[in-house]
């Protein structure tokens, strides 16, 4: 159950990351998800949309550079220790977390942990061995 994630590398300057939203609002393309992580020169903006060829249509368009990536996002109990269960069963098998991100959404009762690792197929076989709930890319931009 992969789920398609978007990266985006923009200049770390003024105004940069607002032409990027306003580019994918313009085309009715929802953010579900994003994460930063930035350089003195740069960003790399991680999103989940609603409409990943699109946006990166969208985006190259606007001169963006733009890559997808395979991600895994799983459902978590929204209490104390529920991200740490998720991480424990990986860890236990010794997949290896590249990065992570995480929100909550509508469901009162569960977050939603973006995970990125080397191991995809293999993570994702344990953690459906293990009952944890996947979520497939229709799931995921409801959520």
């Amino acid at each position: 159950m992969k789920v398609k994630q978007i990266s985006v590398f923009v200049e770390n300057k003024s105004g940069r990351l607002c032409e990027v939203t306003k580019a994918l609002s313009k085309q009715s393309i929802n953010i579900r998800a994003l994460c930063i992580a930035d350089t003195s020169d740069f960003g790399i903006l991680r999103l989940i949309v609603n409409d990943p060829a699109k946006a990166v249509r969208v985006l190259k368009e606007e001169g963006f550079t733009v890559a997808t990536t395979d991600i895994v996002a799983a459902e978590v109990p929204d209490i104390p220790g529920g991200l740490a269960g998720v991480l424990e069963i990986l860890g236990g098998r010794g997949i290896n977390i590249e990065y992570m991100y995480a929100f909550v959404g509508k469901e009162k009762d569960n977050a939603v942990v973006v995970l990125k690792m080397e191991e995809i197929e293999e993570a994702i076989a344990v953690l459906q061995e293990a009952k944890v709930k996947l979520l497939r890319e229709s799931e995921l931009y409801k959520f």
